[in-house]
C-alpha cells in the first residue's frame, strides 16, 4: 500500500473514529484513573511522550497500531498502548505525513480534555504525561502554558492542603492529649480530695474515741474516789466512839443555817447529815458532814450554824449526829 493511500485512509477514517472516540472517552478516563497516582501523593516524574517501544516500531507496525487503538477508543491512555503515540512516533518517521498531522490535530483537544479531568482528580502522573504528549504534538499549543500551570498550581495546593491537614491532625492530637491531661489531673485531685476527707474522717475518729476513753477513765477515777471516801467514812466511823444517846444532850441554842443564796435563787433544797461533839461545856468542839444531799451545796452553811449551837454542860464529851435540812419555803 503506498504511502498516498494510506494517507487517504486516515483522513476519510479519522472522523468517523473520532466520533467513536468521543463516545467512549468517558470510559477511557475511567480505564486510565487506575493507572495515576493517588490523590493526595504529589506526582513522579513523568514517562516520556512516546515510549521506547512505540519509538521502536516500524512505520507499518505503527500505523496498523494506531488504526487499532482509535477503534478501541484508546485515543491517549493507556500509556505506550494508544493513538495519540503511535501517531507521534509515526509523524517522527514520516514528518510529512499529512494524515498523521491531521489525525494528531483532531485528536489534541480530547488529550488536553483528559489532561484537565487529570488534573481535577489530581492525579498529576497522567496529566504530566498528557501534557508531554500535547507539548510533543505541538510545542506551541495555545493551552500548553496553561495546562502547565494548572498542574504546578495543582500540586502547590495538595502540597499546602497536606500540609494543613498534617497541622490539623496535629493540633487534634495536641488538643486530645490536653484534654486526657486534664482529664488526669481532674481525676487525681479528686483522688487527692477523697483521701484528704477520709484521713479527716479518721482523725475525727480516733479524737472520739480518745474523748470516750477520757471520759471513761474519769467515771472509773470518779468511782474509785467515791468508793475510797465511802471506805475512809466507814473506818471513821467504825474507830469513833459510840455516840450517847441524842436525850443525854440538852439544847441551849440551836441557830438555823444561813440559806445560800445561789441554791435560794435556784429553789434548790436537800439535807445535809452532820456529826458533831459536844464538849463538857455544852459547846460544839468538832464537826463534819457525813451525807449530803446534794453534795457540797449546803455543807459549809449547815458546819457554820452547828459550831454556834450551844448545849448544857455535860460530864463527858458527847458526839452525835443531826440531819439539818434546807427547804426553801
Amino acid at each position: 500500500m503506498s504511502l498516498i493511500q494510506t494517507t487517504g485512509r486516515l483522513r476519510y477514517a479519522a472522523p468517523l473514529l473520532l466520533i467513536v472516540a468521543l463516545a467512549a472517552c468517558s470510559k477511557q478516563d475511567e480505564a486510565a484513573a487506575p493507572a495515576a497516582a493517588p490523590a493526595t501523593t504529589l506526582a513522579a516524574p513523568p514517562p516520556p511522550a512516546v515510549s521506547a517501544e512505540v519509538q521502536a516500531m516500524d512505520a507499518d507496525s505503527l500505523r496498523d497500531a494506531a488504526t487499532k487503538a482509535l477503534r478501541e477508543n484508546r485515543i491517549y491512555a493507556p500509556g505506550g498502548d494508544n493513538a495519540m503515540e503511535y501517531y507521534l512516533a509515526l509523524r517522527d518517521k514520516l514528518p510529512n505525513d499529512p494524515g498523521v498531522t491531521s489525525a494528531l490535530t483532531d485528536l489534541m483537544p480530547y488529550t488536553l480534555i483528559a489532561a484537565e479531568q487529570s488534573i481535577a482528580r489530581e492525579e498529576f502522573t497522567e496529566a504530566q504525561r498528557l501534557s508531554a504528549i500535547i507539548e510533543k504534538a505541538d510545542p506551541k499549543a495555545p493551552a500548553l502554558p496553561r495546562l502547565q500551570q494548572s498542574i504546578a498550581a495543582a500540586q502547590q495546593a495538595v502540597a499546602q492542603r497536606a500540609v494543613t491537614d498534617e497541622a490539623a491532625k496535629t493540633k487534634a492530637a495536641e488538643d486530645a492529649r490536653l484534654r486526657e491531661q486534664q482529664r488526669l489531673t481532674q481525676v487525681a485531685d479528686q483522688q487527692r480530695a477523697n483521701e484528704a476527707a477520709a484521713a479527716q474522717q479518721l482523725v475525727q475518729q480516733q479524737e472520739a474515741a480518745r474523748a470516750e476513753a477520757a471520759r471513761q477513765e474519769t467515771e472509773r477515777q470518779a468511782a474509785a474516789q467515791r468508793e475510797a471516801a465511802e471506805r475512809q467514812a466507814a473506818a471513821a466511823r467504825a474507830a469513833a466512839p459510840a455516840a450517847a444517846p441524842s436525850q443525854a444532850l440538852r439544847a441551849v441554842s440551836t441557830p438555823a443555817p444561813r440559806y445560800p443564796p445561789e441554791a435560794l435563787r435556784s429553789g434548790t433544797q436537800g439535807e445535809v447529815l452532820v456529826e458533831i461533839t459536844v464538849g463538857t461545856d455544852g459547846s460544839v468542839t468538832n464537826a463534819r458532814v457525813v451525807r449530803a444531799t446534794p453534795a457540797r451545796v449546803f455543807d459549809r452553811e449547815a458546819l457554820n450554824a452547828v459550831r454556834r449551837w450551844r448545849f448544857e454542860p455535860v460530864d463527858a464529851p458527847v458526839t452525835t449526829r443531826r440531819t439539818i435540812g434546807f427547804s426553801p419555803g
